[in-house]
């Protein structure tokens, strides 16, 4: 595992690191559960399956898809972030057999062609800018298997009131202008850009994540 930050244009999150775990649950309301469960479902997980988890953050997904593969079969589920303090909690925390975690940016994936059967994504798109985002698609895209799944959850247009205000209160109190791109509904284009197939708009939790599912085209591994 490497032990520094990776340079990259995208904000990461390596200050907040050993308190995310207390704030991540509060900033879902209480739901992260339901959520993860709703990504897992989206996710479909095969004991076989290789899974990317890009901007894992603390691991507390990709540790819940592990849990669902199997080690004899071939099943892994891999984090990666660019925050190296991320990944420390992560791995002290939820690493075994089959869940791991790498310092590694999401533009730059060290993998083979054709390695995962799913890559999924969830509040992370929203701290790259567009041209990072595309490119996180792109390695995306390379790195699936035909037929491989794509699930990412992250802001983007907002549904309700309460959802735009805490959108456009976050993207001027972070002064983020790439959440701006998320509510302005760049995400679809991006992944039907990157060679997806059209994404499907599954639904929308807190009235600004939007889960979206999507493939690479060809046979389901």
């Amino acid at each position: 595992m490497n032990k520094a930050s990776i340079p990259t244009r995208g904000r990461t999150l390596d200050h907040a690191a050993f308190v995310y775990d207390f704030f991540e649950p509060i900033l879902l309301l209480g739901k992260q559960a339901e959520y993860d469960r709703h990504l897992l479902a989206l996710l479909d997980p095969h004991p076989s399956d290789k899974i990317l988890d890009l901007g894992c953050g603390t691991g507390v997904l990709c540790r819940r898809i592990a849990d669902h593969l199997d080690v004899e079969a071939g099943g892994l589920s891999i984090g990666i972030d660019a925050a190296a303090n991320m990944i420390r909690v992560a791995t002290k925390k939820r690493a075994n057999e089959t869940c791991r975690f790498a310092v590694m940016a999401a533009e730059h994936l060290d993998y083979g062609n054709e390695f995962f059967d799913a890559v999924v994504s969830s509040l992370f798109f929203h701290h790259v800018a567009a041209d990072l985002k595309a490119a996180a698609l792109s390695e995306a895209f390379r790195v699936l298997k035909p037929g491989g799944r794509l699930i990412i959850a992250d802001m983007h247009r907002p549904t309700s009131w309460m959802g735009a205000l805490v959108s456009h209160v976050a993207r001027w109190f972070f002064m983020q202008p790439q959440i701006g791109e998320n509510i302005r509904g760049i995400l679809p284009g991006l992944i039907e850009a990157a060679g997806f197939l059209p994404p499907v708009h599954v639904t929308t939790y807190f009235g600004y994540i939007a889960l979206f599912t999507s493939r690479k085209p060809g046979d389901r591994p």
